[in-house]
């Protein structure tokens, strides 16, 4: 049985004032696409400069990504701040690591 790969990732801007929360199948093409649409007004991770990985986690399923996500975006910012911090306390920005 192939293996896959579903992320649920946080990411934040330079000054790490923004939380993004977001799920995808491939990690580093979809921070290339953060990157790439910084500064447009029509997503809030463009609009907020929010291209620096500082959490993720993998699942095998879809379907478990998915409910992750969904998990995580419905937290209250302090909670989804413990989250980071218990990984990254230091919010060290991980797009080099992927």
């Amino acid at each position: 049985m192939p293996s896959h790969n579903y992320f649920v990732y946080i990411t934040t801007n330079a000054a790490r004032q923004v939380i993004y929360v977001g799920m995808t199948n491939d990690l580093n093409i979809r921070l290339i696409q953060h990157y790439q649409n910084r500064g447009n007004q029509r997503s809030f991770p463009g609009k907020h400069h929010c291209y620096y990985l500082i959490y993720w986690e993998r699942y095998q399923y879809i379907l478990d990504a998915i409910d992750r996500e969904k998990e995580i975006k419905k937290w209250r910012r302090e909670k989804k701040i413990t989250l980071i911090e218990n990984l990254n306390p230091q919010w060290i920005f991980l797009n080099d690591e992927i």
